[in-house]
């Protein structure tokens, strides 16, 4: 069952889950080190800080993970590594969400040890894996993915940004460059690279003069902020 995987990510505010997870990881799967996180926040400063992170796992329910949007940009800044989910939630509509995001696993909490193991296998070769039940229909009514985008959009406007985007997007709307904005905020620029896919994904826009207008409009649990084209107007980036 070896792998060339060197530094696995772990991201889930239950510390001994981590714990166990982190043991199967090296022990069954020879990773060197392992980082744990507690919230998407944590976990998206750590992985900006690691160049060879080659697997990260992401719980559902972990602080800032409310939307599909933030695996997207995950998935989006670091192309080399394997991601997946380890979920309590054996929601059909969760399943498609994080499939639809791009992750390469969605694995259930209830699993053993042993078919954790494979699973995690599966993925760190190169493959792909979902729950044996994603698969079956008779249990309960299946929901179209289209449903699954329309309650995901719907969803999003309810869980706004991690405390940390809605920084982010702060300073954004005033113009500010995302040296400038790892700087005020004491951040990496590369974490403000994926703060800043994060946002682009939520607001459904694709650079940083729609995202600036879209963030200095209120949304829920956010006050107005003007907007200032001074910092951006001339710019044609995307997220860096």
């Amino acid at each position: 069952m070896g792998v060339s995987a060197r530094i696995g990510l772990i991201a889930d505010d239950d510390a001994y889950f981590r714990m166990a997870v982190g043991a199967i990881l090296t022990r069954q799967f020879g990773f060197s080190e392992i980082i744990e996180a507690g919230s998407l926040d944590e976990a998206l400063d750590r992985l900006s800080g690691e160049e060879d992170v080659s697997a990260a796992l992401f719980d559902l329910s972990m602080p800032g993970l409310a939307t599909p949007a933030n695996l997207r940009a995950v998935r989006e800044c670091f192309p080399q590594t394997r991601v997946a989910v380890i979920s309590g939630s054996n929601s059909r509509r969760d399943m498609l969400l994080a499939f639809e995001a791009g992750v390469h696993g969605y694995m259930l909490k209830s699993l053993g040890i042993t078919e954790l193991t494979t699973a995690l296998e599966t993925i760190f070769n190169g493959g792909i894996y979902a729950p044996p039940s994603l698969a079956d229909i008779s249990s309960t009514l299946p929901e179209p993915l289209k449903e699954a985008r329309s309650s995901d959009a719907e969803s999003e406007g309810a869980n706004p940004l991690t405390p940390r985007q809605q920084d982010v997007l702060d300073l954004l709307v005033k113009g500010k460059t995302n040296r400038e904005i790892a700087l005020a905020l004491g951040l990496g620029e590369g974490t403000v690279k994926i703060h800043m896919a994060a946002i682009f994904r939520y607001f459904g826009v694709n650079n940083r003069a729609a995202a600036a207008v879209a963030g200095a409009r209120p949304y829920p649990r956010r006050k107005q902020v003007p907007v200032s084209i001074a910092g951006w107007g001339a710019r044609p980036e995307v997220a860096r």
